[in-house]
């Protein structure tokens, strides 16, 4: 490697966006460290990633792990998404405390969440913060620490998208709502209200996004935003009708699309952590929810952008929900097969 502006610390990196960031900053050529609290070996370099034994909610294991790099990616949350209240902001002070002493760029995967139903139907990156949940006003406070951050010298890069899906998205709504994991696809089970519209966002586009504006990282300003459109669902029915394709094509009777039962989520949530931060966010599926990608195009001239069917082939072929791939036939599609505005 030429520097420490191609090191890069991923916190998160067992998970969906950041595993994606470690994978896609590595094939970009990057030196790429990551945290792991059960590693056996003080470190081990397995699929040509840097493994560190420690945990973000260790402030001397996140100094240390950031020693000599230029990027620190903050795609952590707190173990089984517990204690979110107590733990997600002193996470982050450590990751701005990091990246402060190394002179280092902080990079947050964004949500929706920020932002309530006063600045819907379009969302652009200065649009008013006023969530009506308490997640949404973590990630405010988040956002907030990070600006004042950003006015005392750190350079910081903010990329918001909607809901994950993809291979390895891990905890999301396609995975948890939509599909089954390990099952083949027999329902869907779709939490949008009829015709309304969601947006939904490849978890393979948002990391090109992220690794392409990190490589202009220079010319941007010390705290960056932008909103990205991803795959916008007009009748909050394409996604699902996209995995009824899909299993089609493999040989599969089309799944039926039914309702998300809210109720059971509503009496599930008081003991499944994860069921009750879904029922939190029920407000973004009964109204339309769209991002304005207008910035992002002006600075890099195009978002990343995999075509849907194939994006839903790769997730439902990465989680398990579609049969075996045999000799001579295609693998799943591309991560960046083409671009759009």
């Amino acid at each position: 490697m030429q520097g420490r502006t191609e090191t890069v610390l991923v916190l998160g990196a067992s998970g969906g966006i950041g595993g994606e960031m470690a994978r896609q900053l590595r094939d970009a050529g990057w030196r790429v460290a990551a945290l792991k609290r059960d590693l056996a070996a003080t470190q081990e370099l397995r699929d040509g990633i840097h493994w560190l034994r420690g945990d973000a909610l260790n402030a001397a294991d996140v100094a240390v792990a950031a020693r000599g790099c230029g990027v620190v990616v903050h795609a952590v949350n707190p173990p089984g998404y517990r204690d979110w209240g107590r733990l997600v902001l002193p996470m982050l002070e450590h990751s701005i405390a990091a990246a402060r002493v190394e002179g280092a760029t902080l990079v947050l995967p964004g949500t929706v969440y920020n932002f309530g139903p006063d600045s819907f139907p379009l969302l652009r990156e200065d649009s008013p913060q006023r969530p009506l949940t308490r997640k949404g006003a973590i990630r405010v406070e988040m956002e907030r620490r990070l600006h004042t951050a950003s006015e005392a010298g750190l350079r910081v890069l903010i990329v918001r998208a909607g809901d994950f899906f993809g291979p390895k998205a891990g905890n999301n709504w396609f995975s948890q709502g939509l599909v089954k994991p390990g099952k083949p696809v027999t329902a869907i089970s779709n939490p949008a209200a009829p015709g309304v519209g969601h947006q939904w966002a490849y978890l393979p586009d948002v990391a090109r996004t992220m690794v392409e504006l990190l490589a202009r990282r220079d010319t941007l300003p010390d705290f960056a935003s932008f909103h990205m459109a991803g795959h916008w669902d007009a009748s909050g029915r394409e996604m699902a009708e996209a995995i009824q394709r899909v299993v089609a094509r493999h040989g599969g009777r089309p799944p039926r699309i039914g309702a998300l039962p809210w109720w059971l989520l509503n009496l599930a949530s008081p003991f499944v952590t994860t069921l009750g931060e879904m029922r939190e966010m029920r407000y973004l599926w009964q109204q339309p929810v769209r991002m304005d990608n207008s910035r992002l195009v002006a600075t890099l001239g195009h978002e990343p952008h995999t075509p849907l069917d194939d994006a839903v082939e790769a997730t439902l072929r990465g989680q398990g929900c579609l049969p075996p791939l045999t000799v001579g036939r295609n693998m799943a599609a591309s991560s960046f097969a083409g671009t759009s505005p």
